[in-house]
């Protein structure tokens, strides 16, 4: 067998069809049944049921497609950690984003990648900060922006600045009048938050712990939805400006600061050490901090910058 037929048959796996799996991976439909043929006799086991619908995978199918997805992970990490040690940064890099910052960073970011670094494959991943920060510690992800990150030992980070937290309402709310809230009102108000461990409510509950408020809220995982509950004036949320950005400047929400107290959070740039693409993860992270701090800079992305706002400047190599 070759990394070819193990390419051929997870994708037939991840399918479950073979008509849509060739066209996935441009190759005619005979071949590529003729490869999971001769990978089969040479196992000596089916490895799917062939169906009506398509193909599902047999018992000892799962099993190989299991070892095949690591074998073919290692293949490409071991190509990645060649070409990393190119003249110029280059092959595949992810980068993890925060669900309330992805949708207004991920087309800066790739612009900025292509015009600098034209020759880093970048593969951003949506997530919340907790599963992300689980992924950048044990190497799946290279480079990430993190909220509230905290020490460990197998990633470096730059803290890039102090982002703010506001009420959200409705353009025809009657809160949408307001100049501000006091964070001791906050939680009188229908409210919908993304759940633990979402950074925004554990900042959230904690602060509201240490003032005796009780923070009610009804859970939501999902951003889109939280912007749909916020906008048929069912509900009210909590998130930092640039998470509906986009809202605000087509006149669905407004944006309320919260006072007495601001609650806020911090922004890091993280990179695992654990990434078999240094070159190409460090170049990523210091293109990812210019451009935050340029939107920051254009007002785009209301936060403080930290003084240091260089990721060169705190990571030397």
């Amino acid at each position: 067998m070759d990394l070819r037929q193990l390419r051929y048959f997870v994708q037939i796996a991840d399918c479950g069809n073979f008509s849509r799996a060739a066209e996935m991976l441009r190759v005619a439909q005979p071949s590529l049944s003729q490869q999971i043929r001769t990978l089969e006799d040479e196992l000596g086991v089916d490895l799917f049921v062939r169906h009506a619908r398509g193909v599902t995978l047999t018992d000892l199918g799962m099993q190989f497609c299991d070892h095949s997805r690591r074998i073919i992970q290692e293949a490409d990490r071991a190509k990645e950690a060649v070409r990393s040690r190119s003249a110029s940064p280059a092959g595949r890099v992810s980068v993890g984003l925060p669900t309330s910052a992805c949708r207004g960073l991920s087309l800066h970011l790739f612009k900025a990648i292509a015009e600098r670094l034209p020759n880093i494959q970048l593969h951003i991943v949506e997530a919340m900060t907790g599963y992300l920060d689980e992924l950048v510690q044990v190497g799946r992800l290279d480079v990430a922006l993190l909220y509230d990150h905290k020490a460990f030992e197998h990633v470096a980070w730059t803290e890039m600045m102090v982002e703010d937290l506001m009420l959200f309402v409705p353009t025809g709310s009657p809160l949408a009048e307001l100049t501000s809230i006091p964070f001791a009102e906050l939680f009188d108000l229908p409210m919908v938050l993304p759940a633990r461990p979402n950074v925004a409510r554990i900042v959230l509950e904690q602060l509201a712990a240490r003032h005796n408020v009780e923070a009610r809220a009804m859970d939501c995982d999902s951003l889109p939805a939280i912007a749909q509950l916020v906008r048929s004036s069912q509900y009210n949320t909590v998130m930092p400006h640039f998470a509906f950005a986009t809202e605000i400047e087509r006149g669905e929400m407004i944006a309320i600061p919260i006072i007495d107290p601001t609650p806020s959070w911090r922004l890091s740039v993280v990179v695992s050490q654990r990434t078999m693409n240094m070159r190409g993860s460090d170049g990523v992270a210091r293109v990812m901090a210019e451009v935050i701090a340029d939107l920051v800079d254009q007002g785009i992305w209301r936060a403080r910058l930290k003084s240091e706002k260089s990721y060169a400047a705190r990571n030397p190599r």
